[in-house]
């Protein structure tokens, strides 16, 4: 069957339109980010302090406890019923928690699979050989920094995780840099990471450390979504995340 020409022109027209729909790239407000869990610490300069992360699974219906220090505990798989103090709560994959200093959470993992979390802890050096879990939690440690976190301020300060999902195409962001600090987990997609003009594919279990004046961008040039938490730390009343680099100190 041969299409008159004004309907070749319209069925060109609309295959034009789609072609240019598929090669715009999502905007800035197509990235979502969700605080997980969230506190407030008074001051952050009493003792220098570390970011530390470590895998932890316990097997399906048993029972552990952690007592790590100030920390986020995320839920990757499974479910974790936690007694933290007076509260009891039901963790299941990708909700979070967060336990305070001096806290020793019972934990049981949930009976149709074992439990699979990360605790994100912020701890002065002291704190960084503590046992994560009880046995029989299986315990692997991820990251710790090798320094103590620089630049920390004498005030309050924000700690939180915050999941972050950059759609497929998502071009890199402009150059930013911390405020505080940050510890990234690659959750799921392969992120593409620029620092001093060198950019690195970020696959998934990958950590990432922000400290304060690192500039560095981040992008999705795949076309699967990436979806990764950060472990926050910023002054409260400031940004997070700053565009550009820190104003040189006069």
């Amino acid at each position: 069957m041969r299409l008159p020409i004004n309907g070749i022109l319209l069925v060109g027209l609309l295959t034009l339109a789609v072609s240019a729909s598929a090669q715009t790239p999502p905007a800035p407000s197509a990235i979502t980010r969700t605080v997980i869990a969230a506190t407030k610490l008074p001051t952050v300069t009493d003792v220098p302090l570390h970011f530390r992360a470590v895998a932890v699974t316990i097997p399906r219906g048993e029972k552990s406890s952690v007592a790590p220090g100030t920390g986020i505990l995320y839920q990757l798989s499974g479910s974790t019923e936690i007694l933290a103090g007076a509260e009891t709560r039901m963790l299941r994959a990708a909700e979070g928690l967060f336990i305070a200093a001096g806290t020793t959470a019972a934990l049981k993992a949930g009976n149709e699979e074992p439990s699979r979390f990360i605790l994100f802890l912020l701890v002065p050096a002291s704190d960084l050989d503590r046992p994560a879990a009880a046995a029989p939690a299986a315990v692997t440690e991820l990251y710790r920094t090798v320094a103590p976190i620089p630049d920390l301020k004498p005030g309050s300060y924000d700690l939180n995780l915050t999941r972050v999902t950059f759609p497929g195409g998502m071009p890199s962001n402009p150059p930013h840099h911390r405020s505080g600090a940050a510890l990234y987990y690659i959750v799921s997609g392969t992120g593409a990471n620029t620092v001093e003009g060198k950019t690195a594919a970020r696959e998934p279990g990958s950590l990432i450390y922000e400290p304060f004046g690192l500039v560095h961008q981040w992008g999705n040039p795949g076309n699967e979504p990436l979806t990764f938490v950060a472990f926050n730390i910023n002054p409260e009343g400031v940004a997070a995340v700053v565009a550009g680099a820190p104003a040189k100190s006069q």
